[in-house]
């Protein structure tokens, strides 16, 4: 299926593990309404196998979109404050998810501005997952967005732009338990990422 100047990612590209699907995901275009950005920084959640992912200890009512079919939006509330969405992965029931980290701002900038009002430059708007949410209108009402069939105006594009042959890739950020797994992938150098290359 196509939307604007991209084709939208079938339901088979998000039905594999999260750490193929997710340095895959880099330079893929996240669409919200007229909103849009290119995906520069993920991270991957690797259900039971990972004592840092949502769904370590089995399903409950905040996660159970992770368990549900590949190719929906998991968005969770963190901190009393913020939001923070995730791409579902692997097949029904294995609760895989790659964390959207960082976009580089493409359409929509007044509405990301106006959302964001304290961001001071454009580079500040998607540059970590909460911002993200925030500058795309992502909240508790996008949990189980379909982002193959496009039912509440949120996709995942692919515009042609390929990923880096050879991505940045360290260790995820803010987590306490799994912090060794070099799990987060990104574009190197790209001014929108949440936190410096630290590559490894």
């Amino acid at each position: 299926m196509r939307s604007g100047s991209g084709i939208v990612l079938a339901r088979s590209f998000y039905e594999r593990d999260s750490r193929t699907v997710a340095p895959e995901l880099l330079n893929k275009v996240l669409r919200a309404g007229r909103r849009s950005g290119r995906v520069v920084e993920v991270e991957a959640y690797a259900g039971s196998d990972d004592p840092a992912s949502h769904a370590y200890r089995g399903p409950t009512k905040r996660n159970r979109v992770m368990f549900g079919p590949p190719g929906h939006l998991y968005v969770y509330f963190t901190y009393g404050m913020h939001w923070c969405a995730n791409a579902v992965c692997g097949s029904e029931g294995v609760a895989h998810a790659v964390l959207l980290r960082a976009l580089s701002p493409l359409t929509g900038l007044e509405e990301m501005r106006t959302a964001r009002p304290r961001a001071r430059r454009d580079r500040d708007l998607c540059s970590g997952p909460a911002k993200l949410c925030q500058s795309m209108g992502l909240d508790g009402s996008s949990d189980g967005a379909d982002l193959v069939s496009g039912d509440r105006g949120v996709v995942l594009v692919d515009d042609g732009t390929p990923p880096p042959d050879r991505p940045g890739r360290s260790v995820r950020i803010g987590i306490s338990t799994g912090n060794e797994q070099l799990w987060r992938w990104f574009v190197e150098e790209d001014p929108n990422l949440s936190r410096p290359d630290r590559s490894r």
